[in-house]
């Protein structure tokens, strides 16, 4: 099946043909269009990408708690993502758009990242003190960076404009698999005979231990299949030169990311205020979930009490489902999407995901605590995908790299000023209730679904 798919894929490759370039523009590529399995082949690699992130979102917090870490504290230990983030994946994307190896432009960006990634998840449930896991948070977070954008870059390089949202939705659906297996991990597990409560010498559990080595077997695997099966279209020779004499110098790789934000489209700038709110509530979400439902359900938050860990294993079991039901949705708005556009779908998502956060810290059954479920696994699916697509259509495509990077900014920049004050504003604004993190996140969805209104998609060509 794989030499079959790859030879499909290079005989796909080398049907695109060029057309004269208008008013002096470089040749245009005619994109040949994909099957769709060969669009889920393309995404394989987004399967280990996220199997990450979801070990991350379902584990570092109860890790830090394993490791003594205060509650109101646990923000800023999640500062990795969001500062390397900032820092990486424009500086990624910009060098990726001027970078030509035999082996393409974005493609060895994202198998040195899965690698980096890998030996990092192997040495994270390992962690004998809090600076030594919070270290290498950020050395994973900035791995993952280095994949994320040159991956997101390559759909758009790889696919024509009319099969963009497909592409991206076909990232959600991986990112919903393989995050719904991350989140259970533990407790199949546990299912399958090991003990919940047994830990390794620094209070670990070794169920969280076994979760991190399969994710890194995941992280490599995964990206190397897509790499494999899925190589770049070529280049023009003209487009060739024009990377052959680029200034790749650091100065002229921050040049180049000052004149993108100057030039940046409309719509991207329209997407930004929107994605302030949702990723805020987002990260509001992966934090402090655990500690909600140990209030609601057990009424403490003591790290290292029965409750406390059977709530991180309910935690994982409701991120499971979220996840799993951001796969299914993430194939049911494909058809959707090219009929009326990922903008409306957007919205609904989000209504139905705010909902479900405010629900949820209410719940003292828990059994119902996988209705919410629902409504955040349907906003987790379009967050993946739709805002890609609005995007996608409305960048030039020689500048894709460093604006998916830019975008991811907008990703950053909420999770950084959702650190910097929940710390602030946890005993008085919010009492010290970590449900009370809840409601707000659940408050901002439904502010980015009605900022989502505002956006205006706007096609180049």
């Amino acid at each position: 099946m794989g030499d079959g798919m790859a030879e499909e894929n290079v005989t796909g490759m080398h049907s695109a043909t060029q057309t004269d370039g208008m008013d002096g523009k470089a040749p245009a590529i005619r994109k040949p269009r994909l099957t769709f399995w060969q669009i889920l082949n393309m995404n394989v690699g987004f399967f280990g990408i996220q199997f990450s992130f979801g070990l991350q979102q379902s584990n570092m917090s109860p890790i830090y708690k394993y490791l003594g870490a205060h509650d109101a504290s646990l923000p800023y230990l999640w500062l990795a993502g969001p500062i390397t983030g900032l820092i990486v994946q424009p500086l990624i994307g910009a060098m990726s758009d001027r970078t030509v190896t035999r082996f393409g432009r974005r493609t060895p960006y994202f198998l040195i990242g899965a690698l980096i990634c890998s030996m990092c998840l192997l040495a994270m449930p390992l962690s004998p003190a809090l600076w030594i896991a919070a270290s290498l948070l950020w050395i994973l977070d900035a791995a993952n960076n280095i994949t994320m954008e040159p991956y997101r870059a390559f759909v758009g390089d790889r696919l024509d404009a009319s099969q963009h949202a497909v592409g991206y939705l076909a990232q959600s659906a991986f990112t919903g698999l393989s995050q719904t297996l991350a989140y259970l991990t533990p407790s199949i597990l546990v299912g399958l005979g090991m003990q919940a409560s047994a830990t390794n010498s620094h209070g670990i559990p070794d169920v969280v231990l076994i979760a991190f080595i399969i994710g890194a077997i995941c992280s490599i695997t995964s990206v190397a299949w897509s790499a494999w099966t899925t190589p770049e279209l070529p280049l023009s020779e003209q487009e060739r030169e024009r990377m052959r004499h680029a200034p790749h110098s650091p100065g002229a790789t921050l040049a180049e990311i000052v004149d993108a934000i100057r030039d940046m489209p409309a719509t991207m700038r329209q997407l930004a205020l929107m994605m302030l709110f949702q990723w805020y509530a987002m990260f509001c979400y992966w934090e402090y979930i655990t500690l909600s439902i140990t209030r609601s359900l057990y009424g403490t938050t003591v790290s290292g009490s029965p409750a406390f860990t059977q709530s991180a294993l309910i935690s994982g079991q409701m991120g499971g489902f979220y996840n799993f039901v951001a796969m299914l949705s993430a194939f049911a708005m494909m058809p959707l999407a090219r009929r009326i556009g990922a903008k409306p779908i957007h919205v609904v998502c989000l209504l139905c995901g705010g909902v479900g956060m405010l629900l949820l810290p209410g719940i003292h059954v828990r059994s119902m605590l996988f209705a919410p479920m629902i409504g955040i696994g349907l906003a987790w699916a379009s967050m993946m995908g739709n805002p890609y697509a609005m995007l996608a259509s409305s960048i030039p495509p020689q500048r894709a790299g460093v604006y998916m990077g830019l975008f991811n900014v907008f990703i950053v920049l909420p999770m950084l000023l959702q650190i910097l004050s929940v710390p602030l504003i946890y005993e008085n604004v919010l009492a010290g209730n970590p449900e009370n993190v809840i409601r707000l996140a659940g408050g901002m969805l439904l502010v980015a679904a009605l900022l989502t209104l505002r956006v205006k998609v706007h096609r180049l060509g």
